[in-house]
């Protein structure tokens, strides 16, 4: 406890001041080109090549000087970099999960696998973690993973806002009632586990590797979560789910995984707000959580509440509140970092004007975080502050709907989140090595052994 109390005492004054690091030799996130994640979006309105290039310097400019502000409530993010540390310089030492919970920014990869890439190529390849199971949506998309599922499968979960409420850790299921409905992943790991709902009357289903059975696995029982969990030989894996039965059954996702290394997570649903990770099972989606055991919790959420009026300072500090609490009780002793909503801006035939719903989520971000021990990153100050879209519009960094941002626009967010992390954790090390020298006192990683299908 005294290193903790030292450590958050000097992290508060040194973390906001730290330069940015020199940016490594970063492995690059796949370019591949994936379906649109959204379609007809509009064009952005015609730009000289001298505004582009005024542009583009700003845009620069401007997240270059967000890096050397550093995150505010830095000390929050203590316990993450201590699991960090941990990888660094502890033999077998179990891998680094970070989950990040948002909207279509996170939902579509490219921010997030930027950020995967950077990380992995510094503290080594975790795996994928916790993926979807199959194609759930349109605009879901992993770019280390490859998912597939016939057209028995049914989505269900956050993305009606109705339902039964047992959505698990994405905030989405699939659900098949017919034999023979398949679902597939292609990722690297050595290991595997299936996410599945316990339900009373639930089919049997079978996981295979490349079309070899591994084990069947019932889902009939009291309702709640499902586990099944299996080793494999390192290296690229297919896999498949079949279901066995014309009997319910419901799939969340699985984990593939590696011993050492990060995992960088995508949780995001197109169109969602904070407030949908109370629209479910709690219990399950804690345990869920608890079973991901992360050292770090993003809540990147904003975009779509700030077009909603009736959302008060007040009441979206409060539903943080509550989506902060469900969190921490899953994962008490991880970091969370509130990524702060970014700009953008109301597009009609004639003219482009701000968005004021903005200032008060973000408002409501930011207390949030600092009253209730998060960290949180000011995503439109790092862009520029108010009307800062249009720039990033003219730089060809973001779309013409003025709402999202194009793959070298997610590419510059996601290297500037990276650099500020990783310059902080800098200052950390710094810090700790002064308190405490090279002794390896501090948090005790929770593990989970229970691979029986119950937690």
């Amino acid at each position: 406890m005294k290193f903790f109390a030292a450590l958050l005492a000097v992290c508060c004054f040194t973390a906001l001041a730290v330069a940015p690091a020199a940016k490594p030799a970063a492995k690059k996130a796949s370019t591949k080109k994936r379906p649109a994640a959204r379609s007809s979006v509009p064009k952005p309105p015609p730009t000289t090549a001298e505004q582009r290039a005024i542009a583009t310097s700003s845009v620069h400019n401007r997240i270059d000087s967000s890096v050397e502000l550093g995150i505010q409530n830095a000390s929050a993010m203590v316990p993450f970099y201590e699991m960090l540390y941990r990888l660094e310089t502890t033999p077998g030492a179990e891998p680094v999960r970070v989950l990040q919970f948002g909207d279509s920014h996170t939902a579509s990869d490219d921010w997030t696998a930027v950020i995967r890439a950077r990380f992995q190529q510094k503290f080594g390849d975790g795996g994928p973690g916790f993926t979807q199971a199959g194609h759930p949506y349109l605009g879901y998309r992993r770019y280390d993973s490859k998912g597939a599922m016939t057209r028995g499968w049914k989505p269900v979960g956050l993305l009606a806002r109705e339902g039964d409420g047992w959505y698990g850790l994405a905030g989405v299921g699939l659900d098949a009632k017919l034999a023979g409905q398949a679902i597939s992943l292609e990722a690297e790991g050595t290991s595997v586990e299936v996410f599945y709902l316990r339900q009373p009357g639930g089919g049997r289903i079978t996981l295979s590797e490349n079309g070899v059975p591994i084990e069947t696995i019932p889902t009939d029982d009291e309702t709640g979560p499902g586990y099944f969990r299996h080793e494999l030989p390192a290296g690229p894996h297919s896999l498949s789910l079949r279901t066995e039965d014309n009997l319910p059954v419901r799939v969340f996702g699985w984990v593939l995984e590696k011993p050492h290394g990060i995992t960088w997570e995508t949780l995001g649903v197109n169109g969602a707000q904070a407030d949908l990770l109370l629209l479910q099972q709690g219990s399950l989606l804690r345990n869920h959580i608890a079973r991901r055991n992360p050292a770090l919790v993003i809540l990147a959420y904003g975009t779509n509440e700030a077009r909603r009026p009736d959302w008060t300072v007040e009441s979206y500090k409060a539903t943080l509140h509550r989506v902060i609490t469900l969190v921490r009780e899953a994962a008490p002793s991880a970091s969370i970092l509130i990524v702060g909503a970014p700009d953008q801006m109301l597009r009609s035939r004639r003219r482009i004007v701000p968005l004021d719903g903005i200032d008060r989520i973000l408002t409501a971000q930011r207390d949030a975080a600092l009253s209730y021990g998060c960290g949180f990153w000011n995503l439109r100050t790092a862009m520029g502050g108010p009307q800062s879209m249009k720039q990033w519009v003219q730089a060809g960094m973001a779309q013409g709907d003025f709402v999202h941002f194009t793959s070298p626009g997610y590419r510059l967010l996601g290297d500037a989140l990276f650099e500020l992390l990783t310059g902080q954790y800098g200052v950390f090390q710094s810090v700790r090595k002064q308190l405490i020298g090279t002794s390896e006192n501090g948090p005790q990683s929770t593990t989970h052994s229970d691979h029986s299908g119950r937690n």
